[in-house]
């Protein structure tokens, strides 16, 4: 697992900026990760 801020730059690599409305950011790294995931 990693930190969520490569978890924030990994997801924004992939064009994911946003979740639901809000900035990646502002989530916790257990749902950034479970993102990073589905994205695959």
């Amino acid at each position: 697992m990693g930190s969520k801020g490569w978890y924030v730059k990994q997801l924004k690599d992939r064009g994911i900026r946003y979740l639901e409305g809000s900035k990646i950011e502002q989530y916790k790294a257990h749902v950034l990760a479970y993102l990073y995931k589905e994205t695959k």
